[in-house]
Formats: C-alpha cells, structure tokens, sequence
C-alpha cells in the first residue's frame, strides 16, 4: 500500500465515545482505550484459529458469532470478518460491520491478506457512507483494478452527495457499463431533479439494448410521474407487462404514483385493483393519489378500507389521510383518524403530529393544534413553522413570539417560512415595531435574501397601522420586482383607512402588472362606494363588464357530520331556509336589544338606508351562523369558512351574537381565523 492511501485511511480515524466516569475510575488518559481496544484479546489463537476456519469454509454466519462473543474485538479480527463478507460479495454486510468498529485507522485496510478489487470498493463504500465523497474519490482513483462495480459505486456517491456533473462525467468514462450503472444514473438525475435527463438516459440504455431490471423500470416510472411524462410512462407500463413485472411490489407502487401524478385515478385505481393487496406502501400510494387530484372523499374512502381490511396505516398513510380532512375542512373526520393514531402509537411522529398540526389549524381549533404539536417526539424545524403559522392565522400573536423564542432556546434554525409566519403574526395583533425588528433582522442578518412575501407581510403590518405611504415606499424600493400580491396588499389597507389617493395609484401599478386582476376592480370599486362616489363605481363596473372580468361570489359555509352547506348572499336554496330566516329575524330584534346599529359603509350599492340594512342582515357568513345554531346543539362551537374577507358589519354583529347564545362562533375568512367569544373577537377589532 502506497503512503498516499495510508495518508487517506488516516483521514478517517474515529474514536469511540468515553465514558468520563469510567475514566475518571481507572486513571487512564483518554487515549488508554483506544489503545487497550485494538490490542485486547486481538492475537488470541483461539478466536483467531475459529474465524479463520469459519471464514476458509464459507461459514460466515458462524465466523460472525464468534466475533459477537468477543468482549474487545481488536482491528485485526474486524478485517477478517470484513475481508471475509467482501470476498463473499456480502458487501452491505461488509460496511455495516465497518460502520460498526469503534476504531477504524489504517490497520483496517493495511491488515487485509489479499487487498482485491472486492476490498477497495468495499472501502470507497465505507468512506461514501459515512459523507467522505473526496476520501472515496482519492481512493477510488487510485485503485489499480477497477470493476464496473467500483465505477457504480463512486457515481452513486457522486449522485447521492449532488455533484451530478460528476457523475455524469464518470459514467461517460466507464469502460463498460451494466443496468446497475444506467440505472443508478436514472435514479440520480431524478432524485436531484434533472427528470427530463433522468428520461433522456433510458431512453439512450433502451437504444443500447441493455436489459431492464424491475428496479429500472420503478426508477423511470417516478421519473415520469414527476415530469408527468404520460405518454412514456403508458409506454413504461407495457415494458413492465411484456417483461412480467406487472406483480412486482415496487412497479406497482410506482405506477400508482405515476398515474395519480399525470390525473389519471382510473388507471391508478385499475393497476391497484389487478390484485390483492396487503401492503402498506400500495395502498398509502393509492390514497396520495386520490388526494393529489383533490378527490378527497375517496381518499378517506381508501383510508377507511385500510383499516377494515386490517393493513396498518404507517405514517406517510396518516399524512395524506390528514391531509385530505384539511382539504375538506372535515374537522370530525380528522379527529377520528388521529384517535387511530394513538391507538397505533404514531401521534408523536413528527410527520403524523406536523400534519395534525395544520388539519387543526385549518379546521379551527387552534387548542388542538398546540396539543398536538406538543406531543411531537423530536420537533424539525417544519413541525415549528406549521405551529407558527397556523397560531398566526388565529391572530395569537403573543402565542407566536413565545413559540419562536422556545425555537432559538431548542437551537432550531428558523428559515423563510419561520420568519413569514412572524411578520403574519405581528400585522394580525398590530405588533409594528416588533415587525419592523424582524424585518430588519432578515433584511441584515440572516443567510437567506429577503423574499417576496416578506414585503408582503411588511406592507401588510404598515398599511394595517396606518403608515401607507411608508408601505408605498417600501414597496417601491423592494430588492425584488414588486407582483400583484404587494399592491393587494397596500390597496387593501386603503379600503380600511379610507384612502383613495394612494389606493388609486395601488390599483394603476396592479392593473399594469395584471389587467385581469378582478380583485383589484372590487376593492377601488368598493373603496369609492364608501366614499359615496357612485359615479366612479359604476365607471369601474362598466370596465370589468368590457373586459369581460366576472366579480367573485362572496359565499360562506359549513361543514356538519361530513356535508358541506353553502350560502351566499339573500341565498333561499337551502332546505332549511325558513328557520334559518327565522333564526335571523329573532336575532335581528336581540341585536338591537344589545344596541347594535348597522354600519350602512358597508353596503356598497347605491340604494335606500333601509334596503341596504335588509342586505347586511342577509350576508353570507349569517346566514352560515344561523345555520349552525339551528342545527347543532346547544353550547356547541360553530365554525363557519368564508371565501372572501369578512364584512365589517357581519363581524360587529356575530361578537354579539356569540354573546346572545352563549356559544363560541368561529369565522374563517380569507385572511385569517376569528374567535367570537361573549361579545368579543380574538382579533382585538385590528384585522
């Protein structure tokens, strides 16, 4: 061996861990063990002669108990055992036995009797293990021999580390290539997402007549799942039936994903149907699917038959089964799939609890969400935001701060999103010198660059207290090229200041950047109806009528035992109609025992006081509430969801309906929660 190799080898040397106690005890220096490690028991003639007949006779399984009873198996029968699983082309058992030697020096590889090809890709495995891609790729280089398996070996570890042109270079440079060493390539590309390349190369190994392995052809059906190759993958799949792979676990999972990727349900649910399943992973790829085409009733569907055909749920199962009851806002049916969790020990996944997290979120019940977040085993830095955020669309923004200071306590590196979730916070409680502090801690100090929903969130919180023109300015001198969503942002804080100058201007630059833009149309023409210019109204409305652009339908609705019940404005349709209309008339009379008078700014047509009153009363997120008090018992909270922002006038009047029946009455609208609770609201009146 050269002196360069044993120059690498040394670059690996690892201690093992020290008990200080122990230490302590014996008096040795920290270097004694180490010492004592290696030479302990290691030349002793009986274990050497017994490994070394097991291993002459093949016997590895019984060479390897041998080394087990060992109490301090030195390095030199360590290199046996693993020279013997090389030899053998055991090579994961190899570099797990590596992985688990508390001492690896140079010994390792200077011991070995008959250093082969076998054993030097054994060792650039090891070090690609353990993250040493530039020790493996010394090493690699200066092997004498090397075997397509060695070459396979050191791309893999190129691909798996990113340094894809690497990669890409090496396999150019292979003598010779076999289908590990294509598909190794097509795995790579697709998993650092360079999906069309990934396509490219099968298509260049179908060309050469290399035979497809199931392996193969599962790594190029994700590849086309993720570009939504439909053509390729159909063509893929009558690959997998000529070759007799149709049964093969991993094809049938991937072709699953493939067809749910390209919205293609039928065909997924027709390769799922082809036989019976009790894996996990087949079915878990079925409900993702059906979730991925936003067919959520079908997704729980799948989850539901999982259980009553007893296939476990793993925790990718819950994620997507969680994740269809936040797109159906089916706060119940979430509460029943997180009971199976616990009964399964899985609600302290951090995956299962993180998708808990925003189920709650989105479904209300913020209390929930802490709950669940605290029961998390080992939080990541997604299980913190999604907590963050979630609390921040209920307007806690002190919750928010104390969350964030437990997640730099807990050494947690917040991102983007962290920082997105506490400028939300900060504009939805009227904290502004607080938001102007992160602002300018991202802006200063943080790795990232500052991003664009940054300035939105910061042109949120000012034009929420007021400062418009400093929230013009700001976004005039973005770093980045100010969108739509910027000006929404600023227009939408003249509508509440009553601001028609700078509104003006918001609305010209959100109309030259998106001409279509029909929310931009509503919120001036609304804006001009609380200024009673009415002329100017109808001027807006005459040009959304000439540009063809349709005004979106304010609705509420709500979700009772798994049916969504839905209402607009004055809406008639609903069964139940004439005691909801009751139920609105009683708390009409109640409203004005309590001093409510109607806030007519808020009825922006040009028509009698007393019509627009008649309108208010009828508003979609009232009707909603009148609902779930004539349909839900006593004492219990009603959650109603609205697609546009709440009216003023409507959120008035439900703090005090919420008093009246003594219930909790929760309103989502378009930008955040409200908890309406004896005549109060969580947002303080400042959203």
């Amino acid at each position: 061996m050269n002196k360069s190799t044993v120059k690498i080898s040394r670059a690996f040397i690892q201690k093992p861990k020290q008990s200080n106690t122990l230490f302590q005890y014996l008096n040795l220096p920290s270097e004694s063990f180490t010492t004592i490690y290696c030479n302990a028991n290691s030349h002793s003639p009986k274990y050497k002669f017994l490994l070394s007949d097991h291993l002459k006779n093949r016997r590895l399984d019984e060479a390897r108990e041998v080394l087990n009873k060992i109490p301090f198996p030195g390095v030199h029968l360590y290199t046996m055992m693993i020279d013997g699983y090389a030899l053998n082309h055991r090579l994961d058992d190899a570099i797990q036995l590596f992985e688990k030697m508390p001492v690896r020096d140079t010994k390792l590889f200077d011991e070995m009797p008959g250093r082969n090809v076998v054993s030097w890709t054994t060792m650039v495995n090891g070090y690609l293990q353990f993250g040493k891609i530039e020790v493996a790729e010394r090493l690699f280089f200066e092997m004498p021999v090397k075997d397509v398996a060695a070459w396979n070996s050191m791309i893999y570890g190129y691909l798996k580390s990113g340094r894809v042109d690497e990669a890409v270079n090496l396999f150019r440079k292979m003598p010779s290539r076999n289908v590990i060493s294509w598909t190794s390539m097509i795995d790579g590309l697709d998993y650092n997402g360079r999906n069309d390349e990934a396509l490219i190369f099968y298509k260049k190994m179908v060309g050469f007549g290399v035979k497809l392995s199931s392996n193969t052809l599962s790594c190029v059906l994700k590849a086309c799942a993720n570009v939504m190759a439909l053509h390729l993958g159909v063509q893929t799949h009558c690959q997998v039936v000529k070759l007799g792979f149709s049964f093969d676990e991993f094809i049938c999972t991937s072709l699953l994903t493939f067809y749910a990727n390209c919205k293609q349900m039928e065909n997924a649910c027709q390769v799922f149907n082809e036989q019976l399943h009790g894996n996990v992973v087949k079915w878990t790829a079925l409900l993702t699917g059906y979730g991925l085409n936003h067919k959520h009733e079908s997704a729980l569907m799948v989850f539901g038959d999982m259980i009553r055909m007893a296939v476990l749920p793993n925790q990718s199962s819950f994620t997507s089964a969680l994740n269809s009851c936040s797109g159906l806002e089916a706060l119940d049916k979430g509460k029943e799939i997180h009971a199976v969790s616990v009964k399964l020990g899985l609600d302290s996944d951090v995956f299962v609890g993180n998708s808990l997290i925003v189920m709650y979120t989105v479904c209300g019940s913020i209390n929930d969400a802490v709950a669940a977040f605290s029961n998390i085993g080992e939080k990541n830095v997604v299980s913190w935001n999604s907590i963050i955020v979630g609390s921040a669309k209920h307007g806690q923004g002190k919750l928010v701060l104390t969350l964030f200071s437990r997640m730099i306590r807990d050494e947690v590196d917040p991102d983007e999103i962290s920082f997105t979730g506490l400028l939300s916070a900060c504009s939805h409680s009227g904290m502004l010198q607080k938001a102007r502090c992160f602002f300018e801690y991202i802006s200063r100090y943080k790795s990232t660059s500052i991003k664009l929903q940054h300035y939105v969130c910061m042109v949120d919180v000012l034009g929420r207290c007021g400062k418009l023109e400093e929230a013009e300015g700001l976004i005039k001198n973005m770093q980045v090229k100010p969108n739509s969503i910027v000006w929404l942002a600023l227009l939408s804080a003249c509508r509440m200041h009553s601001n028609l100058g700078v509104a003006e201007r918001a609305a010209k630059s959100i109309l030259d950047l998106e001409p279509n833009c029909s929310a931009a149309y509503v919120l001036l023409s609304n804006i001009y109806a609380s200024a009673g210019k009415w002329s100017d109204v109808s001027r807006m409305r005459v040009r959304m009528k000439q540009a063809g652009i349709v005004k979106q339908l304010g609705c509420s609705w709500v979700i009772l035992r798994g049916v969504r019940h839905e209402f607009v404005c004055a809406d008639r349709s609903h069964p139940l109609s004439e005691k909801i209309y009751q139920k609105l008339d009683w708390l009409g009379g109640k409203l004005k025992e309590f001093g409510y008078v109607p806030d007519e700014s808020f009825a922006l047509h040009d028509v009698e006081d007393e019509q627009k009153q008649e309108m208010l009363l009828y508003h979609s997120e009232r009707l909603a509430v009148a609902f779930g008090l004539v349909t839900t018992a006593e004492g219990s909270t009603i959650t109603v969801m609205k697609n546009l922002r709440a009216c003023g006038d409507c959120h008035s009047a439900i703090k005090l309906i919420a008093k009246i029946v003594g219930r909790e009455i929760i309103v989502r609208d378009s930008t955040r929660f409200h908890h309406f609770r004896n005549g109060m609201c969580s947002c303080g009146d400042y959203w």
